[in-house]
């Protein structure tokens, strides 16, 4: 039984923060183990492990949290569901878990392939019902669309880097392809909406960053179907990333004057995904250039993923996140 207010009533009751504990709070997850992944690629064992096990640390809590929030405050979670850029957001926790499969896959291969299979089957029924409610009857505004709406689609082309690994071949395309597709449908539609309509509120401009990821992790997945065969279609997908990251970073000096939300987790996990595929270019194809640019990159995705975390507990501590929109 639920013990809320009608979320929608102005007159209701305050809750308590655990009602507007926000679905947003995973890209931290998204973020941590994403580091751990940059930091693997690039030969950082060591420093990987730790981060992986702190990044399963704070997914495990920051996991239990929303679940008791879905518990006891039922209706925040559907209120949530059906906001138009809060929706996007849900597939992030099980990008964490397909993140973390991947980080155990050496050092404990039967939990990475169980929570493979999990993350598996939660994607494909995710996939199925956020794009069923995107088509649904309700109207979405340009103004409802964010860079966030690519969160579905990454989180399909992350499965191939676990399945080609555990023998899921056949399911590993099915998602890459489902992945492309619509980061190309949404692709168009997002840079419609950012050429034609009012620029992105306050809260939703870190989500520009999001404009790197499927690409870079698009460009990981390619290698992994690929049988790690640098291709024209591998260097498309690259440039693309590298391409985004430049239009990115020309927007940084004007994100950074916004006020802090947990919005600037978007931040961390797209900074991750190219670091990791220059690493992997590197490997792949001995250049020094790319080494040293994911070098580059990793100083900085530690140095973001360290802001961004002292600057998440100052905000917790002073009771700024947790609070109704």
């Amino acid at each position: 039984m639920s013990t809320d207010a009608n979320p929608g009533d102005a007159s209701a009751a305050p809750q308590p923060w655990l009602a507007h504990y926000p679905i947003t709070v995973f890209g931290i997850t998204m973020g941590v183990l994403g580091l751990a992944l940059a930091l693997r690629a690039g030969g950082f064992e060591g420093a990987s492990v730790a981060i992986t096990v702190l990044g399963a640390l704070v997914l495990i809590l920051l996991g239990a949290l929303y679940g008791l929030k879905s518990l006891r405050h039922s209706a925040f979670v559907a209120q949530e569901w059906h906001h138009p850029v809060r929706l996007a957001f849900f597939p992030a926790a099980n990008i964490s878990i397909l993140l973390l499969s991947l980080l155990l896959q050496s050092g404990m291969p039967v939990l990475s392939a169980a929570l493979w299979i999990i993350g598996a089957v939660v994607q494909a029924i995710l996939t199925v019902v956020i794009v069923s409610a995107w088509i649904s009857h309700r109207a979405f505004g340009p103004a409802m669309l964010s860079p966030a709406w690519f969160i579905p689609a990454v989180a399909n082309v992350i499965l191939p880097l676990g399945g080609g690994h555990l023998g899921y071949l056949e399911v590993s395309w099915y998602f890459f392809s489902v992945g492309l597709l619509f980061w190309l449908i949404l692709l168009t539609l997002v840079f419609n909406r950012l050429i034609f309509h009012d620029p992105l509120p306050g809260k939703l401009r870190p989500t520009l960053v999001i404009l790197i990821a499927p690409p870079s992790v698009g460009f990981l997945a390619w290698l992994a179907l690929n049988g790690g065969q640098i291709d024209a279609l591998a260097h498309v997908l690259l440039s693309t990333g590298v391409f985004f990251a430049a239009l990115v970073a020309v927007q940084v000096p004007a994100l950074l004057r916004l006020p802090f939300a947990m919005s600037f987790w978007a931040l961390s996990f797209p900074l991750a995904a190219l670091t990791t595929a220059m690493f992997r270019y590197a490997d792949l194809s001995g250049s020094g250039m790319h080494r040293a640019a994911g070098l580059v990159l990793l100083c900085l995705l530690g140095l973001t993923i360290l802001g961004l975390g002292l600057r998440t507990i100052r905000a917790a501590m002073a009771g700024e996140i947790c609070q109704p929109e």
